[in-house]
């Protein structure tokens, strides 16, 4: 089956934030209790999302506001924008690249690694799988890291299809010094052979993320599937709940009985399902949760 990156129904989120104000079955927020349950756990899988990131200062590129340019995100990450202007789109990526380099792992991420490096020498296991592209999980310490949507630092030849590990800044000299999300910026209109080129065959380099209307990568999605029909605690951390088919996985753990916890920033689509919610920023919450 072929998943692709889409969001809920407008209808769907509203219907669920009717129930939710309407205080129907409402999860625990009891922390003792969770970490009880944490404590007894063997096989822990975090599910991330970009309010984790956002704790960091990463642009979220969502909501009110949320443009690069006068251009939603929606516009230029997907195949046909890059087809149609792979300059512009090249800058987008390469203003993200830059931006990350500012950017650093806040106590969620932290804590997250702390927890990790903690269970595995207790013989137990603790895996992150997220939707986000900044891989501050891994400068965070975290090495079970499975990435849902690839990786703002890895990039996929549109020719051979070989994908590599790229953190160079600027990634091709034509891109030094452009990006800049001012509105009133002009587009650096970079001719194609200056873009960055695939070092093995010189086809046209792509970031290597998941775009809009691209399904995800199979064998990423089995790893995830592997790790969530494992696991015995699923915890869902900065993450809306809305985007497919990421939206998914944390109610169909719950719903064969295992402890699900969100932590997040306000109630979510999914927050009902969940035995557990603990609402705030995570950098604040999950310390606690997670603490020895």
């Amino acid at each position: 089956m072929l998943w692709v990156c889409r969001r809920l129904p407008r209808a769907v989120l509203h219907r669920a934030a009717l129930d939710t104000m309407n205080g129907t079955s409402r999860p625990s927020s009891d922390m003792a209790r969770f970490r009880e349950v944490f404590k007894k756990s063997r096989h822990v899988v975090v599910l991330t999302g970009a309010g984790v990131s956002a704790e960091s200062g990463v642009p979220t590129f969502r909501g009110a506001g949320g443009l690069w340019r006068t251009w939603k995100a929606q516009d230029l990450a997907s195949p046909s924008a890059f087809a149609r202007n792979p300059s512009l789109v090249w800058e987008f990526y390469h203003y993200r690249r830059e931006v990350m380099s500012t950017k650093f792992p806040n106590p969620a991420h932290l804590v997250i690694a702390e927890a990790e490096e903690r269970l595995t020498a207790e013989g137990r296991r603790l895996v992150v799988i997220t939707q986000n592209i900044d891989e501050l999980h891994k400068k965070a310490g975290s090495k079970a890291v499975i990435e849902l949507h690839g990786s703002l630092f890895r990039t996929e030849c549109t020719k051979c299809e070989e994908i590599l590990q790229n953190t160079d800044s600027p990634i091709c000299p034509a891109l030094a010094g452009k990006g800049a999300p001012d509105p009133k910026a002009e587009d650096a209109r970079i001719p194609v052979s200056e873009l960055p080129r695939c070092k093995k065959c010189s086809g046209l380099l792509r970031p290597n993320v998941v775009w809009f209307g691209e399904g995800l990568d199979p064998d990423v999605l089995e790893r995830a599937g592997n790790e969530l029909d494992q696991c015995d605690l699923c915890l869902v951390v900065g993450t809306s709940s809305v985007v497919y088919p990421a939206a998914m996985f944390a109610p169909q753990v719950a719903a064969r009985g295992v402890p699900v916890a969100e932590f997040n920033i306000e109630a979510t689509p999914a927050t009902d399902d969940f035995g557990f919610h603990f609402e705030g920023p995570c950098g604040s919450t999950l310390p606690e949760a997670l603490a020895p």
